[in-house]
């Protein structure tokens, strides 16, 4: 739980490092969209069973800030405004062959009206974006039973990212 009163966002890690092993690096984002009514954005994963907050990887060209926004937007078809362009959180995963670091956001819905755009990767896993109340997420995410090594990488660092965002959110009002 974020208890730091420094400037310092928390950070966790997830998996081992593996001293024989040779990772590829990834940079990633993941963002809590939050609507006025409490809802946030959250991604039914359907091959793997799990779900999942928006996010994904940051391409050459853009900045970490503008990763989440594309993200959110291609995931959920929402429009969103970040809170602040410092990130509230890190994660650092070593899974397989890759060490990915994930950027996290917290993110104010301003037009939920557009259609998700997902990719065909995204389409064959069965991604089905709803929106819950953030306890009602984590519910959700605590309780799914992911069917894949990947599926549990994606349990426990959405869990922290919305763990931690859920903090900032109830100590702000």
């Amino acid at each position: 739980m974020a208890t730091s009163s420094s400037n310092t966002p928390n950070h966790k890690i997830i998996g081992t490092k593996d001293p024989a092993k040779s990772y590829t690096d990834r940079i990633s984002t993941r963002v809590v969209a939050l609507k006025p009514s409490g809802e946030i954005a959250i991604i039914y994963v359907k091959e793997g069973n799990y779900y999942k907050l928006p996010g994904g990887g940051i391409e050459a060209d853009e900045s970490p800030t503008e990763a989440a926004l594309r993200e959110v937007k291609e995931e959920t078809g929402a429009i969103v405004s970040l809170r602040s362009t410092n990130y509230f959180a890190t994660t650092e995963e070593f899974r397989f062959q890759q060490h990915q670091v994930s950027y996290c956001y917290l993110a104010d819905v301003v037009d939920d009206a557009g259609e998700p755009c997902l990719t065909e990767e995204e389409l064959a896993d069965g991604f089905v974006q709803q929106w819950m109340m953030i306890g009602k997420a984590l519910e959700a995410m605590s309780a799914a039973e992911p069917t894949t090594e990947f599926g549990c990488f994606v349990k426990e660092r959405d869990i922290y990212v919305l763990t931690e965002a859920k903090w900032l959110i109830d100590s702000s009002s």
